[in-house]
Order: C-alpha cells, then structure tokens, then sequence
C-alpha cells in the first residue's frame, strides 16, 4: 500500500485491511510465547519448578518491551504524523534518532538487569529452588535485548508507511522460528530453560535483521540511515512525550505482575507462582486482537492528522 493512500482511501476499507495483518502477527507472537510455556512445563520431573523459574522473569521482560513502546509507540506516529504534513525528510530523521536511542537504552538496560538481576528474582517471587532456571534464562535473554529493542521499537515505523502486512512478517519471522527452535534446544539438547532462551535470543535476532534490512531497504518509504544515528535532544523529547503512555502502561503491568507473584510466594510457594505466569500468558493471548486493532488505527489517524484531514480522524 502506498502510504499517500492513507490519506484518501474509504475509512471503512483501510480499518479492516490494516488491521488484520497485525491482529495475526499479535495472536502468532501470542501462540509462541504459550507456546514456550508447554514446552518447559513438560519437561519430565522439573517441568513445574522449570516454567515457574522461567515465569518469574517475566516482569524484567515487561519492563524491556516498555522501553521499547517509549521510542517506538512515540516515533511511530509521530513520523506518521510529518509524513501527513510532507515532511518526509523529519520523519526519516524521527527513525534515525530513534534508531540509536533504541540501541542506546539497550546498553543500559542489559547493563541494569545484569547488575541487579538475583535481588530483582528474589523480589519477582523466585525460591531457592526456582532462581536457578529464572537466572538461566534471563543470562542468555538479556544478550538479545538489542535485538527485543530494534524489533518492537522500530516495527511501528514500518506500520507508520501503511505496510501492515510487512510489519506482520516481521513478528511472524521471529515467532515461527522460536516455535522451531524451542523443542529443538529444549529437548533434543537438553538444555532446559538455557535451550529456551537460546531459542527466543535466535529468533529475535531474525526479526530484527528483517526489520532493519527492510528499513534500509529501497522498498521503505521511510530511510534508516546510519550518518543521521545519534541521539538530538529536540528530536527524541517529542518521541519521548508522545510514548511515555504506553510506556507507563507496560510498566505498570510489570509492577501488578511482580505483585502478585512476590506476595503468592509467601503466601503459596512455587506452584501458585507457577499459575500465575499461565494464567499471565493466557490474559496477554486474549488482549493480542485488541493491541492488534491498535497498531494498525494508529498510523491511520496520525497520517490525517498531520495532513489537516480532520473529518477523517473523526
């Protein structure tokens, strides 16, 4: 789709077909992180205490795609937004900044996890017993914070031309290979929750090589280039205040996560720990379409925005 068709196409036409790709890509990205869960909860003899220990890191996993959702959930529509208004050189350099900055954040937050991860699993609910395969699991997921980054945090971009069925493959990409790769390293290895890191650190890596080689790529609307990657103070603040809501939402899940987690294990042990994350993963599966109608209406309404096209937005 040419992204000038945002513009002036039916509404009711573009809606449907703009979304559905991505309601796909949500509800795959969903499948394989349940998925993930089946595969370690079947792992004969310390299945349970393995997908509890894995489960408990999923707040520290929040707080990544939260940073992402910073840059990209702000840059997105905001370049959506110059592109409306003609502005096609500022929106490339939207992409830039937020390129580096993705890269950037990545350093300090595997740089912080790496740091402060044993006392942060003890407070997410981790027992002696479960901290070994949390920590197992986080040491070779954090590698691939970069990859999580550049993935999630530059995916809007590509939505922002009107190339939803691109920003499906990406997610798609990333999930197949993991659903692959998860039984292969799990299982054939014997790695256990090592073998499901090492699968997911792969798969990301894939995504992210896409995403990128996409927006460097002529078939882009929107240039990522190298020169303009640094990080400039007038560019990124407006990135930044247009994010900061998905931002707080992201975390404020990671916070009510870790809550009840902490708390079930003092008052329940492992196993309810253990319910939790299930329970957490089917929810997350269940608001996939939603989030999926989201990204796609998004670069819709900023377009007509920066376009003066007000009856549209409406």
């Amino acid at each position: 789709m040419d992204q000038k068709e945002l513009g002036t196409r039916k509404i009711s036409r573009l809606v449907p077909e703009m979304a559905f790709p991505l309601i796909v890509a949500q509800l795959v990205n969903g499948l394989y992180n349940l998925v993930d869960r089946i595969y370690l909860g079947h792992i004969e003899g310390s299945g349970a205490t393995i997908l509890t220990g894995v489960g408990i890191t999923y707040p520290i996993i929040l707080l990544i795609t939260a940073f992402s959702y910073l840059i990209g959930n702000g840059g997105g529509p905001l370049s959506a937004i110059r592109m409306g208004q003609g502005r096609r050189d500022k929106a490339e350099e939207i992409l830039s900044v937020s390129a580096a900055s993705l890269l950037l954040l990545s350093v300090f937050l595997m740089a912080f996890f790496y740091a402060f991860m044993t006392p942060l699993l003890y407070l997410f609910g981790a027992s002696s017993e479960t901290f070994r395969y949390g920590k197992e699991y986080m040491d070779i997921y954090l590698l691939g914070t970069p990859f999580v980054l550049l993935t999630l945090g530059l995916n809007p971009f590509i939505s922002a031309e009107g190339k939803t069925v691109m920003s499906m493959i990406t997610v798609i990409i990333g999930a197949v290979m993991n659903i692959i790769l998860d039984p292969i390293f799990i299982f054939a290895f014997g790695l256990g929750a090592r073998g499901a890191a090492i699968a997911t650190v792969i798969s990301q890596f894939a995504s992210a090589v896409y995403v990128v080689s996409f927006l460097r790529s002529r078939k882009s609307e929107l240039r990522l280039r190298i020169r303009d990657m640094r990080i400039k103070k007038k560019v990124i603040l407006p990135v930044i205040s247009l994010g900061v809501s998905p931002f707080i939402m992201s975390a404020t899940e990671a916070a009510i996560t870790f809550t009840f987690t902490s708390r079930l294990q003092i008052i329940s042990g492992d196993m309810a720990v253990g319910a939790m994350t299930i329970m957490s993963s089917v929810l997350n599966f269940c608001m996939m379409p939603i989030n999926g109608m989201n990204q796609a209406v998004t670069p819709l309404v900023s377009y007509n925005f920066g376009a003066g096209h007000s009856d549209r937005v409406r």
